[in-house]
């Protein structure tokens, strides 16, 4: 059976464009389904790609960069503009999935730029529901209200007049955006894949034609093989997030509910992966929270890698993921397939 992905990444692809310092793998999620997936299809992966590569094959699969164009005009279109990605590649596409001939054509995500293929192939189109804009977008201001979306990070330069400082006013511009194409688009879907129930409920409403299965999601691999057993005795007591300078995530939640505990004068010590000092989300909370702002107790990790990430799981107590909204982040079912005790707030698909 021939399988072509349409992806946001080049999942497993990256090992074989990383070996030119092109693009550094993540071992995403997507990585292992493709490792996984190839050995049961002939699976090819189309995604979209800043540099001139052509067509190569890596292990048992087939890949398919899309070049986007020169990445500082693209880059600049981005900044002034606002530029996101509709039909405008429709025509690579089109070419790739007459190349292929797949069986099956497999959309990882709503929101991008490839669900433009609707309408235009007669083979068959499943669609795997990632997140969705068109819901995200309402809870965006969740927590600072809008108040910091126009504030920037950092000082001016060259780099920051081409490409603009950091903030997320563009990045909800852009989300705006893609929600409209995301919506245009999911009326078209005949076959979709989710695995929670609001992916369910959003689907029947956004796209109510069309057929809905359930695909849960493959995790990192190490995450499988990783067991937790750092249950709490006595003194200090480790908390552990993973989360991003992402305007929605609760970061700010995070802070000011770790004000609270030090007012009670619990001995804590919360870890956050993916959050730095410099980070644009940790200032504009500095100014949100003003005195409510931690000044024990909270411990920036910044970026760090899969091993360093398990590290910090296997040594801490609880995981807590303070998100205004999600589906099922990976995150934390990587927390709960290693055995944390896991607090998640209420929000889109974590309850499933």
């Amino acid at each position: 059976m021939k399988v072509l992905w349409f992806s946001n990444t080049p999942a497993l692809g990256a090992d074989f464009l990383n070996k030119n310092n092109r693009l550094k793998s993540t071992g995403g999620w997507l990585y292992s389904l493709n490792k996984d997936f190839q050995e049961n299809v002939e699976l090819s992966v189309a995604f979209h790609y800043p540099y001139d590569k052509g067509i190569f094959q890596y292990e048992k699969s087939h890949y398919f960069p899309i070049f986007t164009g020169n990445i500082v005009v693209e880059n600049l279109k981005k900044r002034f503009y606002g530029k996101v990605y509709d039909s405008d590649f429709l025509t690579h596409y089109i070419e790739i999935i007459k190349k292929v001939n797949p069986d099956i054509i497999h959309i990882h995500g709503t929101e991008n730029a490839f669900l433009c293929v609707l309408g235009k192939v007669d083979i068959p189109i499943v669609i795997s529901i990632q997140g969705n804009l068109t819901i995200y977008q309402h809870k965006y201001h969740s927590g600072f209200f809008g108040k910091f979306l126009k504030k920037k990070q950092g000082n001016i330069s060259l780099k920051s007049l081409l490409f603009g400082n950091k903030n997320f006013y563009k990045g909800y511009k852009n989300m705006e955006k893609m929600a409209e194409i995301e919506g245009r688009h999911l009326k078209l879907a005949k076959n979709i894949i989710g695995r929670t129930a609001w992916d369910k409920r959003i689907t029947r409403i956004l796209s109510p034609r069309s057929e809905y299965y359930i695909g849960n999601e493959m995790l990192r691999n190490k995450f499988y093989k990783t067991k937790w057993n750092n249950i709490y005795k006595s003194g200090k007591i480790i908390l552990f997030t993973t989360n991003g300078d992402a305007y929605y995530k609760g970061f700010e939640t995070l802070c000011y509910s770790l004000n609270l505990l030090n007012e009670m004068g619990l001995n804590i010590e919360w870890r956050v992966a993916g959050v730095s000092e410099n980070s644009l989300i940790n200032t504009i909370t500095k100014q949100h929270l003003g005195e409510k702002y931690p000044n024990l107790g909270l411990v920036l990790l910044g970026s760090i890698d899969e091993s360093r990430l398990i590290n910090n799981m296997k040594v801490s107590h609880l995981y807590i993921m303070p998100s205004h909204i999600e589906n099922s982040p990976n995150n934390l079912c990587e927390a709960m397939i290693v055995g944390m005790p896991c607090i998640a707030t209420l929000a889109g698909g974590t309850s499933s």
